[in-house]
Formats: structure tokens, C-alpha cells, sequence
């Protein structure tokens, strides 16, 4: 699931190919497809994720990045982080206490709760009743949703964010808790456009653990 090259390096060599006119009527066909999957993440060290406050609330140990410590959030910021329409996939783990999230067309800021996007929650049984893969504060997910995918604290699970126009689907080990289509007219930050993604460090008793952070583009078209 890991990859040696950057996502820079990847849609690079994309663009070039097109600009140079050299696809074939396959390679034409396949443009229209989903592109690569691309690691985020290198299993060693933090890289282009880029932390706003409490920077020691993010480390990497054991190949996952380990998250605790007050609010904080750590943004994925490689020169090319803007993302409209993907498939986002990630190992997660927490621990009984465990609140975190994964944001998604987020943008950076300097500290506070991110403005941006959408918070993709990560959460078993923390007092929080909104588990996880919940839109925060848009689509709730409750214990029994999440027990039905199979989740519990101590164990890997894979969550997925699949985004296309204004539709987001998330999965929790491959089942499908979301399906959410943004109204046209919604207002504020807290809605589909493009940008990063940030992982939280919520409080001092939430540890959760993330490893094989990956996405691919989706066809802007799709």
C-alpha cells in the first residue's frame, strides 16, 4: 500500500504526458479514470505533514502516526494539496478514549478548529456520542452503525473517503456509513470545494494512530 513517489512527482509526469500529446486512444480512455494510488505517508517520519499548535501532539512511531496531546492539527501540506474529487484511504486505530478526525478539503490556519471542509470523525467509545466516520455536524453515525463494521478500540480499521462533485461517500472497513449529497445552496466553510487534509489531536487522553495514508484523483468530469 506504500509508495516510493510523491503525488507531486505522479500527477507531474501525468501533465507532461498530456501536454506532449503522447497518449494513445487506450491511454486516452484511461485518463478518464481514477489516477494512482499515492502515499501520503512514508511510515517514518512525518514529511509534508505540517502541525499548527502543540507541535509534540504528533509523532511517528512504528510506522503510524501517533496522535495525543491537546488541540492540534496536523495538515497535509506537499505542494500539491489541493484535492476536488478523490479516494482518500487510511489505516486508523484508537483507544478507549480516543476523539480524532481526518478533515478533508481543509485549509491551513494557525491555530483553533479548522474552518474548512469536512471532519470525517474517529471515535469508538469516547463519551462523544458521534462515532466514526460521522460528517461532523452534518451526518451523525452512532455506536451501533459502527459496530456493525466491525470496529473496536485496539484494532486496525480501514475508513475511506470517496469524494465526487458535491457527493461524499465514507466506508469503515469497506461498508458504506455515508452517503451524503451536499445541497447546492449550503452556505459557509463547512462544505465541498477543494483543499487539504488535517488529522486531529483533540485533547491529552485521546491517542489514535494512523498508518497507510493514501489517495488517488477522481476525473473532474466523473
Amino acid at each position: 500500500m506504500k509508495f516510493s513517489r510523491s503525488i507531486c512527482a505522479t500527477l507531474g509526469s501525468l501533465l507532461a504526458f498530456m501536454m506532449l500529446g503522447l497518449f494513445s486512444t487506450t491511454a486516452q480512455a484511461d485518463s478518464h479514470k481514477a489516477g494512482p494510488w499515492v502515499s501520503l505517508f512514508d511510515g517514518k517520519t512525518l514529511g509534508d505533514w505540517k502541525a499548527n499548535e502543540n507541535k509534540d501532539a504528533f509523532t511517528v512511531v512504528d510506522g503510524s502516526i501517533v496522535v495525543n496531546g491537546p488541540r492540534a492539527h496536523l495538515f497535509y501540506m506537499s505542494k500539491c494539496n489541493d484535492f476536488k474529487n478523490f479516494h482518500f484511504r487510511a489505516e486508523v486505530k484508537t483507544s478507549p478514549t480516543s476523539n480524532s478526525g481526518i478533515y478533508f478539503h481543509t485549509k491551513w490556519l494557525d491555530e483553533g478548529w479548522p474552518q474548512n471542509g469536512y471532519e470525517s470523525q474517529v471515535n469508538v467509545t469516547h463519551g462523544d456520542p458521534v462515532k466514526s466516520g460521522s460528517l461532523y455536524n452534518t451526518v451523525k453515525i452512532f455506536a451501533e452503525d459502527i459496530e456493525k463494521a466491525g470496529l473496536s478500540n485496539d484494532t486496525w480499521w480501514i475508513q475511506e473517503i470517496i469524494v465526487r462533485g458535491k457527493h461524499v461517500v465514507v466506508k469503515l472497513n469497506g461498508n458504506v456509513v455515508i452517503d451524503y449529497q451536499e445541497p447546492e445552496d449550503k452556505e459557509g466553510t463547512v462544505k465541498l470545494s477543494s483543499g487539504t487534509f488535517a488529522l486531529q489531536a483533540h485533547d491529552p487522553g485521546s491517542t489514535a494512530y494512523f498508518r497507510n495514508i493514501e489517495v488517488r484523483k477522481l476525473p473532474e468530469d466523473e
